[in-house]
């Protein structure tokens, strides 16, 4: 499969996202021309090429400050994004240049994946696969987030948070899903996604 079809693959994927996790979508028009959340994503899959291209780091810059303008959805070019990821509402999201976000996740409005440090490295977290962050959610710093874990709204995580486990207050409590046990954190991040563009 081309590249462009792997590409065109994805956006598609993107507004099935929304379609499914949305149930006040009417239709994949409407999800295509009205949802700022999806809009923000596609811009982000171009600026994330562009960042990746030699010479081209300040075009990638100047195309997410525009999105940012107009979905009021900031996303850094440099972030890692898996497949199928939705941003309902939109409005307020963040999410930083060292971030890595799996696949299935859904992220609502004012939820921040951002850094507690302003030395270069890790500083952003990593989030597995289907996760729920909810709205005006901060997850703050290099923390791990497993797969299937939710975080509440208005929550504040400054550590790890183990799969299926759920994560509220500020700062957030964790509470295991019951006979759990949580495993380590990855090692590698790049573990989490096995194609992005």
């Amino acid at each position: 499969m081309s590249r462009l079809r792997r590409f065109i693959k994805v956006l598609d994927e993107d507004l099935d996202a929304a379609r499914h996790g949305d149930p006040a979508a009417r239709s994949r028009l409407e999800v295509a021309l009205a949802y700022p959340g999806v809009h923000a994503i596609w811009a982000y899959r171009a600026a994330h090429h562009l960042w990746n291209t030699p010479g081209l780091r300040g075009l990638a810059r100047l195309l997410s400050q525009a999105t940012r303008a107009a979905t009021g959805i900031e996303i850094h070019p440099g972030a890692v994004l898996g497949r199928r990821l939705f941003i309902d509402h939109g409005m307020g999201v963040v999410i930083g240049e060292t971030a890595v976000v799996g696949d299935d996740v859904v992220l609502f409005h004012g939820a921040t994946l951002g850094g507690r440090t302003m030395t270069r490295g890790k500083r952003h977290p990593t989030l597995g696969d289907r996760i729920v962050v909810g709205a005006g959610a901060k997850i703050l710093g290099p923390v791990w987030i497993g797969d299937d874990a939710q975080v509440g709204a208005n929550a504040v995580v400054l550590k790890d948070v183990p799969d299926g486990a759920v994560a509220v207050g500020v700062p957030a409590t964790i509470r295991l899903p019951k006979g759990s046990v949580p495993r380590p954190p990855v090692e590698d991040a790049s573990q989490l996604i096995e194609y992005v563009i």
